[in-house]
């Protein structure tokens, strides 16, 4: 693959929240040409003066372990909400939306590919799988790489004064390295190395590196989101609902179940729900980011990896400063709106299909449903919404592998 051919043409940053602002911004400052597009009806609030101030990223925080550091101010070669305007002459194409919108962006990007692009989702929370299946009803013969990753580059926050959003990015740390996989997995050389071209990928080129997961549905199940927010939101609940009225000072933003919710017994339940999604993995024939017991035992829990390497432990005897004000603020967060109906509802779904017991997991769904009035069950992401239902294991892995998908009869 050339990559500098790659670094000639303008990158597609499809989605202007904390993470599309910052992915956006720091490709521009490492050198790339970035069209940002958002939604018509999110612009007047995301976008709101962007082609006038740029995005700045702060130079606080960004704590890595290789001391990668980049801040400034990025200004864009387009700022609009047209997508096939954003798309236009681009051959990498990043889509940075919580999954909850995947739906809706594919539904747009879908007929305007062209030959020879490479979709980035970033994270994928199962988005690769959503796309070929849209690309599937529209009959979209394109030849593309579509791959996802395991996590965002960074922890991003926008920095608001008062309620209201400034043009203003802090990064709390830089990942040094992601696992990401392509869909069919035969793409998936390509899909990694394509990354090198994207500058927000740099503290990882230049880190630990990229690593390849087994399918895009390892990558779903690498995303530490699920394991580490659910339970940490959901026991940590009476800690939140208290901090600023009955402890923790006056500063309710100041909160954070890492700081003030992880503990060695939700980090037993933490644990527990790992080993189930390693089950399920192993029994799909899959896999995931692996480890040790003694990362869930830390403040930084299996976060800490991804940016200071396997041998970051903050024991709970000591502070977590980083991760102060990073929430959640209330049991209506994505935290348990995102993370439970796409993460552990497809896990509860995957489970059923292969007779894997997931009890911690549907314990965090019954009681998240409960704290929130929502229904889960009803509500979860699904395998029909992946367009896996009807395949049979052996189907399922030669379509994540090789690409070859059995239409339903």
């Amino acid at each position: 693959m050339d990559i500098q051919e790659l670094k000639n043409h303008p990158i597609a940053v499809l989605g202007a929240g904390a993470v599309g602002k910052a992915v956006a911004a720091d490709s521009v400052l490492a050198g790339n040409t970035v069209h940002l597009y958002e939604l018509p009806e999110f612009a007047s609030f995301t976008l709101k003066d962007i082609d006038k101030t740029g995005i700045t990223i702060a130079h606080t925080g960004q704590n890595n372990l290789f001391a990668f550091e980049r801040s400034g101010k990025a200004h864009f070669d387009l700022v609009t909400t047209d997508i096939a305007e954003a798309v236009k002459g681009t051959r990498l194409v990043l889509v940075t939306v919580p999954s909850v919108a995947h739906d809706t962006f594919f539904e747009k990007l879908v007929p305007i590919l062209e030959d020879g692009m490479i979709v980035h989702i970033i994270p994928d929370n199962f988005g690769s799988l959503k796309l070929r299946k849209k690309m599937r009803e529209l009959n979209c013969q394109k030849d593309i790489i579509v791959g996802g990753w395991s996590s965002a580059p960074y922890g991003s926050r926008i920095i608001k004064e008062g309620g209201v959003l400034t043009p203003k990015i802090e990064l709390k740390y830089r990942a040094i390295t992601l696992r990401g996989a392509s869909l069919p997995s035969t793409d998936q050389y390509a899909f990694l190395e394509s990354s090198k071209a994207i500058g927000s990928f740099d503290a990882i080129t230049h880190g630990q590196g990229v690593t390849g997961g087994k399918t895009v549905l390892d990558i779903g199940f690498s995303n530490v989101n699920p394991v580490l927010h659910v339970p940490g939101t959901i026991l940590g609940a009476g800690v939140m609902e208290n901090w600023g009225r009955i402890f923790g000072g006056n500063d309710k933003y100041s909160y954070s179940i890492y700081s003030h919710a992880y503990s060695e017994s939700v980090a037993e339940v933490q644990y527990a729900f790992y080993l189930e999604q390693v089950e399920l993995a192993e029994k799909i024939g899959v896999d995931l980011q692996r480890y040790p017991k003694k990362n869930f035992l830390s403040r930084t829990s299996i976060l800490g990896p991804e940016y200071m390497g396997d041998d970051c432990i903050i024991p709970f005897e000591e502070q977590f400063p980083m991760a102060y004000g990073t929430g959640p603020f209330s049991i209506h967060d994505r935290y348990i709106t995102e993370d439970i109906p796409v993460g552990c509802h497809l896990y509860h779904e995957l489970g059923k299909k292969y007779g894997v017991s997931t009890p911690v997991i549907d314990s965090m769904i019954t009681l998240g449903s409960v704290m929130t009035g929502q229904n889960f069950y009803d509500k979860g992401l699904t395998l029909d919404d992946l367009d896996l239902a009807h395949l049979s294991s052996d189907e399922i892995l030669d379509y994540l592998e090789n690409g070859n998908f059995r239409k339903a009869d």
